[in-house]
């Protein structure tokens, strides 16, 4: 009886293991080929075969990136059955190569078979109003921001940046408020109907006494006309130029060490002042100077008392500035720009923290 148990036992175990959907893809890669952005998607079906001898699921398909969309049979493929995947690629915003993948899950061995997707997507040519995203007037300019990056304190920069005219009239173009340390001007200053121009932007930071990401606007004028309500802006980052130092100077650089970077300031009510302090001192070995000091928002004042001082090697002293919660409530966190002479640490950012308590109001 024990004979005949096991050989039942042994022969229901072995239909089990041999029981086994298997996958068979007509492929596993597919190269799209090149083709035009403005074509949309590009779709391929590849074929799934149950070579195996129970039912085959497709339980999921998970994609390499948005881009590519996969669809796939959903019922069970039975033995000898086909079904198909279906893999959507959208070209949209994604010029050049690709290379993605579908990881498709089943219940077969091994559970996990990638297909991988190929082609290059040929750029669309962009619009005179993509290529022009700011209009002003009859006149459209690349954007409204003329960002000239870092600019050293000791230099002049020049950036550029186009604009046209798609209107049937001629079109002067000039600027107003313009600071000392910047020049704008349109070449050429009149556009004709259709043409295109640069915008030409020279920032002279020895001429501008702040310090760190800075901006400016300005306003437009067209045939003589201020534009109401428009604004050109332009930025910089102003930085020390430590160009010019040698192996030695850097050497024998000042050091700016702080205690802490970070001051907690705990709970406070609303609508109330605290102070704060953050120490330092100079360990290098020549003087350091606080070439500038700002806060991110009004809601902190910075005590003027160490910009532009003079902290000789060994030294101490501190940046001091006062926090109004305001109406501020909960978990608040605010920066402090420091600007210094040192090498290393030309540009230090310094957070305070609260937890500001409103009184509810009756």
């Amino acid at each position: 009886m024990k004979k005949v148990c096991l050989i039942i036992t042994t022969f229901f175990i072995t239909v089990s293991v041999m029981a086994q959907p298997v996958m068979k893809l007509s492929e596993t890669e597919h190269n799209f080929g090149s083709f035009r952005e403005e074509d949309g998607r590009q779709t391929f079906d590849f074929e799934v075969t149950n070579t195996g001898n129970s039912p085959l699921v497709i339980q999921n398909i998970i994609a390499s990136c948005g881009c590519t969309l996969p669809d796939w049979t959903k019922h069970p493929i039975a033995p000898g059955g086909k079904g198909k995947i279906t893999a959507i690629y959208d070209p949209q915003n994604r010029p050049g190569a690709f290379n993605k993948t579908l990881s498709v899950y089943t219940n077969s061995k091994p559970q996990v078979v990638v297909i991988t997707l190929k082609g290059e997507v040929i750029p669309r040519e962009k619009t005179m109003e993509e290529l022009f995203i700011f209009p002003v007037g009859p006149v459209r300019f690349q954007s409204n921001h003329l960002a000239f990056t870092n600019v050293k304190k000791t230099e002049k920069k020049i950036r550029v940046m186009q604009i046209i005219n798609p209107s049937k009239e001629s079109v002067k173009v000039e600027f107003e408020n313009v600071p000392e340390h910047l020049t704008l001007k349109a070449s050429p200053e009149t556009l004709k109907p259709g043409q295109k121009g640069i915008i030409e932007g020279a920032y002279d930071a020895t001429k501008n006494n702040a310090w760190g990401n800075v901006s400016d606007m300005v306003r437009v004028k067209l045939n003589g006309v201020t534009q109401q309500n428009v604004f050109y802006y332009i930025s910089a980052n102003l930085v020390e130029d430590f160009s010019s130092l040698s192996k030695s100077d850097l050497e024998n650089a000042p050091v700016f060490k702080l205690e802490a970077t970070t001051v907690d300031l705990g709970k406070m009510a609303g609508s109330t002042s605290k102070d704060v302090e953050f120490r330092f001192s100079n360990a290098g070995k020549r003087d350091l100077i606080i070439r500038h000091v700002r806060s991110t928002c009004g809601c902190t004042a910075i005590q003027q008392g160490t910009q532009g001082e003079g902290i000789r090697p060994g030294q101490s002293s501190s940046i001091k500035a006062t926090f109004n919660s305001g109406g501020y409530k909960g978990r608040v966190t605010k920066a402090i720009y420091v600007y210094t002479n040192d090498p290393k640490n030309s540009e230090v950012v310094l957070m305070l923290n609260a937890d500001v308590e409103q009184t509810a109001s009756r």
